[in-house]
């Protein structure tokens, strides 16, 4: 586990330059970028602290002694008010702005734990803590980097585990065939931008979440690439120039943003971001997915999904729904 003192926000340019220099330096550090790829922190792992801010990564250990039981209360935005959102994203992609948008709103949540009690408790490959402002437990990378490779594993399409079949039914469907087959040729290009030889290694295999509402099964793909040799000086602008992350928004990305912009009525912020660390020699990234978020009236739990021309109003809405949890197990 990583912690980290709360520091100032730093913009963009700030942000890359930082990252540059300390990747040059082979110190480590940890980064939080918010959705527009405007602001967030860089902070050098000897600052770490933590009170304010903890992280992990593949490193979930959890004391049963420690468990509490979760009270969960959902307040998410009525079906109605859902459905204008999505009519006007189709009339969008009817008009060829677009052919996948990620739509996503927020839900109103009340629950007996604390967020640092839920972040301590849950279950999840990428963890992040911020006092006073939010948690994440997501299960999808962003990018790695590993001697010099870089991949990244978009997530497109979930199912309740419980269905009958729902391994078969998810990989056959054919709206969440095309929204993967659009995600992954995005990221594919996103990655020909900063490295060579892209490929992609594995498509379309199943991952299987367990959530305090039950086990969900989710559809990934493997894409890899070679970066130059001079990487580690260039951090901050390989990762720059591949955000916003592509499974979150759409495709084409420019008008897609617009899109989002006007379909969903509230600022995601931090949420569907990135976050990341660089321990001097590798990088490892999570989008922040799964997100709980602090604000002024309660807690708010941000959530989405892919939006074609042949989805279904109602079976997105339930899917909005369903990712409406935490890994607590």
């Amino acid at each position: 586990m990583k912690s980290a003192n709360p520091h100032t926000e730093l913009n963009r340019d700030i942000i890359i330059s930082e990252m540059n220099r300390l990747g040059a330096a082979h110190k480590a550090f940890l980064f939080v970028i918010d959705y527009r790829a405007e602001k967030g922190f860089v902070i050098p792992e000897d600052e770490l602290n933590a009170s304010e801010v903890r992280f992990s990564m593949h490193e979930n250990k959890i004391s049963p002694a420690s468990l509490q039981t979760l009270v969960w209360k959902t307040f998410p935005v009525s079906p109605e008010a859902y459905a204008e959102s999505f009519r006007f994203v189709q009339s969008e992609i009817r008009r060829g702005n677009s052919f996948l948008v990620n739509l996503t709103k927020p839900t109103r949540l009340e629950t007996n734990l604390s967020l640092e009690a839920i972040y301590e408790q849950s279950n999840a490959a990428y963890k992040l803590w911020m006092k006073d402002r939010f948690i994440v437990l997501s299960p999808e990378c962003f990018v790695r980097i590993e001697n010099g490779c870089i991949s990244s594993f978009p997530m497109k399409g979930t199912i309740d585990a419980t269905i009958p079949d729902a391994e078969n039914i998810i990989l056959n469907d054919s709206k969440e065939k095309a929204e993967h087959a659009t995600i992954v040729d995005l990221i594919r290009n996103d990655l020909s931008m900063v490295a060579d030889r892209v490929e992609v290694k594995r498509y379309r295999y199943i991952d299987r979440l367990k959530t305090n509402k039950g086990d969900l099964l989710q559809v990934s793909s493997e894409i890899s690439g070679i970066l130059a040799d001079d990487y580690h000086q260039r951090l901050g602008d390989i990762i720059f120039r591949l955000l916003p992350a592509g499974s979150i928004c759409g495709a084409p990305k420019p008008k897609t943003l617009e899109i989002i912009e006007k379909a969903e009525g509230y600022d995601r912020e931090y949420y569907t971001g990135i976050f990341g660390f660089f321990d001097g020699e590798n990088l490892d990234s999570a989008v922040m997915i799964r997100f709980v978020e602090q604000q002024p009236d309660g807690l708010v739990f941000k959530s989405g999904g892919g939006i074609t021309s042949q989805s279904d109003c109602e079976s997105e809405y339930n899917e909005l729904l369903r990712k409406v949890y935490v890994p607590l197990y």
